[in-house]
């Protein structure tokens, strides 16, 4: 005869007080994203526009696929650091974190990111470095391609010239490998007798050129995203410009280089200014600023879904295989 033995006595703190917090970030994230929902909508309805809602439906399709470009340049940052995480858990990490941008203070993003890939395979300071190095490596390259453009082809905006080498100077340089070695160099975290120095030893040049490459394709997508947003407005452009995609290009990377280092939550006012700026001259002032309250409800929608799915899938795959390992050990 065998007697069980029933433990019956509380779960310990910190079983429970992990995902007691989760659930408190998501109640805030939430709370704010539902605000930036709520004041855009309210905004885009002073006006009178008759929105075509398969272009809008494709603006955030092609948003999402613009931030495959950042996702997997992580994803390559994460491993050049010794870490090893899988490309899914990576890519789910990286969308679901861009909500957190709506709070705030730019740190939600990284709890949100840190929090949901560190484990056995990725070490929570080695998340929170490689998110600023992406972070800063994608702020960089907007901001260069923004200021580019503007000197290619529309030179009497000299005050968002300068604003763009600016952003670039200070968003660039931290993510220079030396100088990112430099910052790190006082901080020491073990993992199997290495340092965090050592590891960012294997952040180098290449690495960050590739970044380059992968940012500049999101920016040139973010941008197509922008135009596939004004033809769901009905808009049509009246400037004597003959390429539209590189003022795109350069209006949203401007916009979202400058709303993040102005650190309002998602950038809000600081893109409809810049926006205001580059678009009204083709489109009118109206339709330039509802566009930019209609891409930023278009593209909180789109991060709303891809999360939603990544999450649930993550949920869904997980309970699945809680029920077969429990299948498997109720046969032996």
């Amino acid at each position: 005869m065998y007697i069980t033995q029933v433990n019956t006595s509380w779960p310990t703190p910190r079983k429970w007080l992990l995902p007691v917090v989760k659930f408190l970030v998501l109640l805030l994230v939430l709370w704010f994203v539902r605000k930036t929902l709520q004041e855009g909508w309210e905004e885009l309805q002073q006006g009178h526009w008759r929105l075509r809602w398969g272009w809008l439906v494709l603006s955030g399709g092609v948003y999402l696929f613009g931030l495959l470009g950042p996702a997997l340049f992580w994803y390559q940052v994460l491993h050049r650091l010794g870490q090893k995480p899988h490309l899914a858990e990576s890519l789910r990490a990286y969308y679901i974190s861009h909500l957190g941008k709506y709070v705030p203070g730019k740190a939600m993003v990284i709890l949100l990111r840190a929090g949901l890939i560190f484990g056995q395979r990725v070490q929570l300071a080695m998340a929170a470095v490689s998110t600023f190095i992406e972070t800063l490596t994608m702020m960089a390259v907007g901001a260069f391609l923004a200021l580019a453009i503007l000197l290619a082809q529309f030179r009497e905006h000299p005050w968002l010239m300068l604003s763009a080498l600016g952003l670039m100077v200070v968003s660039g340089l931290p993510t220079l490998p030396w100088v990112v070695r430099f910052i790190l160099g006082w901080l020491r975290w073990p993992q199997n007798g290495r340092t965090i120095q050592e590891a960012v030893g294997q952040y180098r040049l290449s690495t960050m050129l590739l970044g380059w490459v992968y940012m500049a394709f999101c920016w040139a997508v973010l941008g197509l995203s922008l135009g596939c947003c004004l033809q769901g407005m009905g808009v049509q452009a009246h400037g004597d410009h003959p390429n539209q995609w590189a003022l795109w290009t350069a209006t949203v990377a401007l916009a979202v280089v400058a709303g993040f280092v102005s650190l309002v939550p998602g950038g809000l006012m600081v893109r409809e200014a810049v926006l205001l700026s580059l678009l009204a001259p083709q489109v009118g002032k109206a339709a330039a600023l509802a566009s930019a309250v209609l891409l930023r409800l278009v593209w909180l929608v789109a991060e709303l879904a891809i999360s939603a799915i990544l999450y649930g899938s993550y949920w869904y795959g997980r309970i699945g295989r809680t029920s077969s390992e429990e299948t498997s050990f109720s046969k032996e």
